[in-house]
């Protein structure tokens, strides 16, 4: 990271971060073209591990990616806030963000399915004790990027 000055170590306020977060944009590489979709998503912390769940369809891009690389890049924010100044090159943008990579892959088991829509949920709404319909994760595509890479930025 270049501006070290903005740059977050702190275990604790990188989670605040995360929680903060409302929108996790995943990038694949497809073929050298560059593929990022916006998800919703869930954050797990477990055995000194990081994981990130998502969800979507079960066919598509963004799973035949997940597939094929089992890899990704992600991206969230939060905190946008643009300071004004006199002159044009004064102005500055107030944010945290949070950039990364992991490998990626799909979760075949309804257990592990279940346990990541729980994640996702909490994350969302702070409560993680739903009951899904087995024929619901069954038509779900559920899967985690393990974190291999993350930094985190602030600048107020």
């Amino acid at each position: 990271m270049r501006r070290t000055d903005r740059q977050v170590n702190d275990p604790v306020k990188i989670r605040e971060i995360i929680e903060a977060c409302h929108c996790c944009r995943l990038g694949f590489n497809d073929n050298g073209k560059v593929y990022i979709v916006p998800l919703n998503f869930g954050y797990e912390e477990t055995e000194n591990k990081k994981y990130l769940y998502f969800h979507g369809a079960l066919q598509g891009r963004k799973v035949e990616l997940i597939k094929r690389e089992g890899q990704a890049g992600f991206e969230m924010d939060t905190g946008y806030k643009l300071n004004a100044a006199k002159e044009a090159c004064g102005y500055a943008a107030a944010f945290q963000s949070i950039i990364g990579a992991g490998n990626v892959c799909m979760l075949e088991e309804t257990e592990e399915k279940i346990h990541a829509l729980r994640c996702i949920m909490s994350h969302n709404i702070g409560k993680s004790d739903w009951e899904f319909p087995l024929e619901a994760v069954k038509k779900t595509a559920v899967f985690r990027l393990e974190i291999t890479e993350l930094s985190c930025k602030e600048h107020k």
